[in-house]
């Protein structure tokens, strides 16, 4: 007598995917156009239908730890091509979305980050922090026109008389510093479970098993380097446009880091050799001539221009092909915009010498950047973490430590 396999779907997993996006996978009748066009799609590996047909039982353990979803560039092929309007692509984002949740740590952090109707409490967290600490600072007052001149935003958080490490600096680091390390841990863990869950449905060889440095050399690097040239992004079809807003993201943040470590270099490492007189002038804000300058004028640009280019695309996806609005998405673009138009706006509008108004711009930038490292985690950004991760298990997986020599 045969085996039966009994299926019990999570139906609060398909309910969520209907109201993350992926409310039309009802409609798909397993046609496989969308693996006909997918340039993921193997003859052994009918990517994305596959997923449809899970995401319909309602597999939600399957598909979390699918890589496949996360090596999904949502070149839109599967949307454009599918008879029946299944819109694959956005029911593929819908489990993206849910994949961060599931992996994220801790849960009820993770989980409150997967709802609109939570963002008031998600921008209140921030604001309130930073708000009680610039208060306790001493810093909480606007100075003169002359003074901001002089200063910038060196005196934010107040001003103290103590060689090794300047008042502001100290207050910035201890809302920074956190948020970074607990965003790191946070994604670390996440993914290293995701790994974990991926590894399951494999056959490795227990006694061939690549080494710390193989991990990093042979799967980790070679993905990093093919997700920064955004190499498969070249397959797409329909969306193949992405990448003029995706790119110039991407090398934004780059830049900015960049940027910031040599701010950091300059003014609380260098400024410690010097004499108080050229300690004064590196703490004071960084010329518009010096070359960081410019790279940093550029970059908050370039993320301005990309992540706006990325705003019309999903504005227009949504009015012409019917793509489902929802707020993961939105939520990351709108942050990372606040992030660049507050950043340059503060820059600007200190340099017409207006310190109130740039006080308030200041103070919702590092609101938003504060956001943008603690729900990192969490949100799309998430995404950029999780698809190296599945890119280096794709590489892991077709490895002779899985596949002996000779295997198909």
């Amino acid at each position: 007598m045969s085996e039966i396999t009994r299926v019990e779907p999570d139906l609060k997993f398909i309910k969520y995917l209907k109201s993350a996006g992926g409310d039309s996978m009802k409609k798909c009748y397993q046609c496989a156009t969308c693996s006909v066009v997918c340039p993921l799609a193997t003859e052994d590996n009918p990517f994305p239908r596959k997923e449809m047909i899970w995401a319909q039982w309602g597999l939600t353990e399957k598909l979390a730890a699918d890589p496949d979803i996360l090596l999904c560039h949502q070149c839109g092929d599967c949307t454009a091509y599918c008879p029946r309007g299944a819109k694959p692509g956005d029911v593929l984002g819908a489990i993206r979305a849910y994949a961060y949740t599931h992996y994220g740590f801790p849960q009820g952090l993770a989980k409150l980050c997967s709802d609109g109707k939570n963002l008031p409490i998600l921008i209140g967290i921030p604001v309130l922090l930073i708000g009680i600490l610039w208060m306790i600072s001493g810093g909480m007052h606007i100075p003169d026109v002359e003074t901001f001149r002089e200063v910038g935003f060196g005196e934010f958080f107040g001003h103290w008389d103590f060689h090794w490490l300047t008042k502001n600096v100290f207050f910035i680091d201890l809302i920074f510093v956190p948020a970074f390390f607990f965003a790191a841990f946070a994604v670390f863990k996440g993914a290293s479970t995701m790994w974990g869950k991926m590894s399951e449905s494999l056959d490795p060889n227990p006694d061939f098993r690549p080494s710390a440095k193989q991990y990093v050399g042979d799967f980790f690097v070679p993905a990093i380097v093919e997700s920064v040239k955004h190499t498969r992004f070249n397959e797409c079809g329909v969306n193949r446009d992405r990448v003029k807003g995706h790119l110039p993201l991407l090398l934004s943040f780059i830049a900015l880091f960049v940027v910031t470590t040599y701010s950091f270099l300059r003014k609380d490492l260098f400024s410690l050799l010097v004499s108080e007189e050229m300690r004064t002038i590196l703490h004071a804000p960084i010329p518009q001539a010096d070359p960081f300058k410019v790279l940093a004028n550029i970059g908050a640009i370039a993320l301005i221009v990309g992540v706006g280019l990325l705003w019309i695309k999903r504005s227009r996806d949504e009015d012409e092909r019917g793509t489902h609005a929802t707020f993961y998405d939105w939520f990351l673009i709108g942050l990372i915009m606040t992030v660049g138009v507050t950043g340059l706006g503060a820059e600007l509008v200190r340099l017409f010498g207006i310190p109130s108004f740039a006080y308030f711009l200041y103070f919702i930038h590092l609101v938003s950047v504060f956001m943008l490292f603690l729900y990192m985690p969490y949100t799309k950004f998430a995404h950029m973490v999780y698809r190296i991760v599945a890119m280096a298990f794709e590489k892991y997986r077709e490895s002779s430590f899985v596949k002996p020599a000779g295997a198909e």
